[in-house]
């Protein structure tokens, strides 16, 4: 406290505020606040080219426009939270009541909207968006990605197994989501963290509205997965496949390149050939359409 008179006050007058003006609350409260929002600053990071939060370790709790709590404090550019260890570049957009966390990396002209909680260790390239309520861990988000309300990134994958005794067992769910550039995820979707391989998204695929990506899931280059598609664990996907709207991909199927899978179809087995297919099990598309003949012909025949 005499430190913060020191730096207030000059010498003449610092013995007489210690004495008198100290012992009021509202006085002595004030002080600390000044005391503690001069406290923390920040610094320009040249060779990284970004801004980051830093925060002096006597650094208390709440004050105006400085200090949230303890390693948190408003980010000037939207008035969001942002831990002091987390690396963001001065163009980047933190919106009020969003969280950056530890450690999170945030390239240029990332906007984040109100409500997202970026978690510890997050990589987020340089001109991608992300909406509101979204949830981001364990994971790296390449350049100029759109992330649109409620997606659910990096969480853990529905791994579990019976043990001995008959008990279900959790099985660890450790790796990590990595997305890659010019990827846009629509609302409410949700990608699984990895437990034996990364999950990966990569470069110019489309992900539609409330589609669920379980994990380890390996997904290629320029695809387009339209809503509610349903991918199990482990799942490898080649480059420029198309998933019609509820199409499901079952655990452990590889589907290769260039593959369009009809809507409400269902992968049981791997797709070995470039096509067109469609149906439960989905077999080639010429084959399905001939089930669908006998089948209203069938039908036909007994009424």
């Amino acid at each position: 406290m005499a430190a913060t008179l020191r730096r207030l006050y000059p010498n003449s007058i610092r013995n007489s505020l210690q004495g008198i003006y100290l012992n009021k609350p509202f006085i002595r409260n004030q002080l600390l606040r000044l005391s503690s929002s001069q406290s923390s600053y920040f610094s320009s990071d040249h060779q990284l080219g970004s801004a980051s939060a830093e925060v002096s370790s006597n650094a208390g709790t709440a004050t105006s426009g400085g200090i949230i709590s303890e390693g948190f404090l408003r980010w000037r550019n939207g008035g969001g939270t942002c831990h002091s260890s987390a690396v963001i570049d001065s163009s980047a957009l933190v919106e009020v009541g969003a969280v950056v966390h530890e450690k999170a990396v945030l390239g240029a002209e990332v906007h984040v909207g109100s409500g997202t909680v970026v978690g510890p260790s997050v990589k987020i390239g340089p001109s991608t968006r992300i909406g509101y309520n979204v949830s981001i861990s364990n994971c790296s988000i390449g350049d100029s990605c759109v992330i649109h309300n409620g997606v659910c990134i990096g969480q853990d994958g529905f791994g579990f197994y019976v043990d001995e005794h008959g008990i279900m067992v959790k099985k660890p769910q450790t790796l990590n989501v990595k997305i890659g550039n010019r990827v846009d995820i629509g609302a409410n979707t949700c990608i699984d963290r990895g437990s034996w391989r990364d999950t990966v998204i990569e470069d110019d695929t489309k992900i539609d509205n409330l589609v669920q990506i379980g994990h380890n899931v390996i997904i290629g280059k320029c695809c387009l997965l339209c809503g509610q598609v349903g991918i199990a664990g482990s799942v490898t996907i080649g480059d420029y496949v198309a998933l019609g709207g509820r199409a499901a991909v079952r655990d452990h199927v590889s589907i290769v390149s260039k593959v369009r899978l009809a809507a409400n179809s269902c992968v049981t087995k791997n797709i070995n050939e470039a096509g067109d297919f469609g149906g439960f099990p989905a077999v080639p598309i010429h084959e399905w359409r001939k089930q669908i003949v006998r089948a209203q012909i069938s039908n036909k025949r007994r009424a």
